[in-house]
């Protein structure tokens, strides 16, 4: 062996000694320092319920194998003003993914399947739009957001109303916004494709699996992946969002068509035995519930996601979770949920202090949940906050695009001498493409308003100019207002239409559909 070979590999083994003895004489997060951090954390969530920045919040704190700290602030709907505690039941929006990839850890361990078991394999039906990566594609490349779909794919499908089955089979026709595994965007309905597929081996649909694998043997009774569990509850937190400063409870969100990405709800009590299990490496009380193995994979850094503005140093996805390290060299794990519709939630672990908190709310996304999570870390680790949390995820959250929202062009402003439209015999028709199917504009109480999906969505249109007209977006992901605009052929007829808030990607334009002669 080359010399300089045997050199550096000798340098390599004393530098992992090395290491290796600082890992072990680095002193640990002691018992005290967690109260005082929970001390600090309660505090702080008290003061945002008085100040009426969130209706309600729970916590629960896990600390060496046990549930150091679980309590309720606030109420569960303004309405009724039931108080919230930790058996209070959230909807968890994305820290569903996290859950989730326990369960598919948990069917992988069994061993009919593996992390780079093929979609093609496991679900046939399946498709991406280059048949390549339909071969290709793995359960770890869409839990790890690597499948070259375009960030969000399906979602607006699921707005419009589509059910999850109809929502997979149109990502056939979802262009790629990347090269397959090179870079990372979040899809929900990507990592639902790999979650329902890993079930199908089992012969289990989803939920089914989530029951049987992980909640039931957790104990986590009060725990589902099926919406209509979550409105049975009595003890639930409502969603809320505010307006005109005061929050509401105004909307319900049914996210069954993504529940592995988004549709688990749970309580802080079942959710400490949830991290115990994590930070015990997939053991609980003493049984091993979950491989070890299949579950680590979860915790290995798969693709880079970014650079800490404060850190400078990088943070990457794993499996259903965020990787990063900090300044010591300790493993982080996090994941955040939001609804725009009034949810918003934390998990934030350190394995390597057997270490973590949960945060969950019941208000519109403001970085609350974020910031109490990081503020506890903080605290227990370093003695005090590092920043300011509060203000600079407030500050992050104040961005729409932190929370997937983009607003397009502002017609709120008219235009400055506006054209009038054409009669309206001109763009009535039905339209559509291969993604979103057909849209209709038919007329309604004197003017124009487009229909959209299955369920047959009616928005009234208002003229802005000319071809283009606006209507008010709705749900989940709202802009606000948001263009249609006509293409007129020669006959005076439109031939397609564009509506801007569904072509983020390229797919808002709908051709004319010729009547049959």
């Amino acid at each position: 062996m080359n010399m300089r070979i045997v050199r550096w590999v000798a340098f390599i083994g004393v530098l992992s000694l090395m290491l290796l003895a600082y890992a072990q004489e680095k002193s640990h997060v002691t018992a005290a320092q967690v109260e005082n951090a929970i001390r600090e954390v309660e505090k702080l969530a008290q003061k945002q319920i008085q100040e009426n920045a969130l209706p309600g919040l729970a916590i629960a704190v896990v600390f060496q194998d046990k549930v150091v700290y679980a309590k309720g602030f606030g109420v569960r709907d303004v309405n009724t003003k039931a108080p919230v505690d930790a058996d209070t039941v959230f909807q968890l929006a994305s820290v569903s993914k996290s859950v989730g990839s326990t369960v598919v850890a948990e069917l992988v361990g069994e061993g009919k399947i593996t992390w780079d078991s093929k979609l093609s394999t496991l679900d046939p039906a399946f498709a991406m739009f280059d048949p390549w990566v339909t071969r290709e594609i793995t359960i770890r490349d869409m839990y790890a957001h690597r499948s070259g779909l375009p960030e969000h794919a399906g979602d607006l499908l699921e707005e419009f109303g589509f059910s999850r089955a109809e929502i997979l089979h149109r990502l056939r026709y979802q262009h790629p916004d990347s090269s397959f595994r090179s870079h990372y965007a979040y899809t929900n309905f990507g990592l639902t494709e790999a979650a329902a597929a890993a079930a199908k081996a089992y012969e289990l649909d989803w939920e089914e699996a989530a029951k049987q694998k992980l909640y039931t043997p957790l104990g986590m009774a009060s725990t589902s992946s099926r919406y209509a569990d979550f409105v049975a509850r009595t003890n639930k937190a409502l969603g809320h969002v505010r307006v005109d400063g005061k929050w509401v409870q105004k909307f319900k969100r049914d996210p069954d068509a993504q529940s592995p990405a988004g549709g688990v709800s749970s309580s802080v009590n079942d959710l400490a035995k949830w991290m115990r299990l994590q930070l015990a490496n997939g053991k609980f009380d003493g049984k091993q519930l979950v491989d070890e193995k299949a579950l680590a994979e979860t915790h290995h850094p798969h693709m880079l996601t970014g650079f800490s503005p404060f850190t400078g140093l990088p943070g990457f996805y794993g499996l259903g979770w965020n990787v990063s390290y900090d300044q010591e060299g300790r493993l982080h794990l996090s994941h955040s949920g939001a609804f725009a519709l009034g949810a918003a939630t934390h998990v934030n672990l350190v394995p390597g202090e057997q270490l973590g908190i949960v945060v969950l709310t019941n208000g519109y996304p403001l970085g609350i949940a974020e910031a109490l999570g990081t503020t506890f870390l903080d605290t227990a680790l370093y003695g005090k906050p590092t920043q300011d949390w509060l203000v600079l995820f407030k500050q992050r959250f104040s961005n729409p695009a932190a929370i997937g929202t983009v607003p397009g062009f502002d017609y709120s402003k008219s235009p400055a001498s506006p054209s009038p439209a054409l009669k309206n015999s001109a763009y009535l028709g039905s339209y559509r493409n291969d993604f979103f199917g057909e849209i209709s504009i038919v007329e309604k109480e004197g003017g124009l308003a487009i229909i959209q999906g299955p369920k047959n969505k009616t928005f009234p249109m208002n003229h802005y100019d000319r071809d283009t007209f606006t209507y008010e977006t709705e749900d989940e992901n709202a802009v606000g207002r948001s263009g249609i605009t006509f293409t007129i052929g020669p006959d005076g007829k439109a031939t397609q239409v564009l509506v801007e808030n569904l072509n983020v990607r390229g797919e808002g334009a709908f051709k004319r559909v010729l009547a049959e002669k």
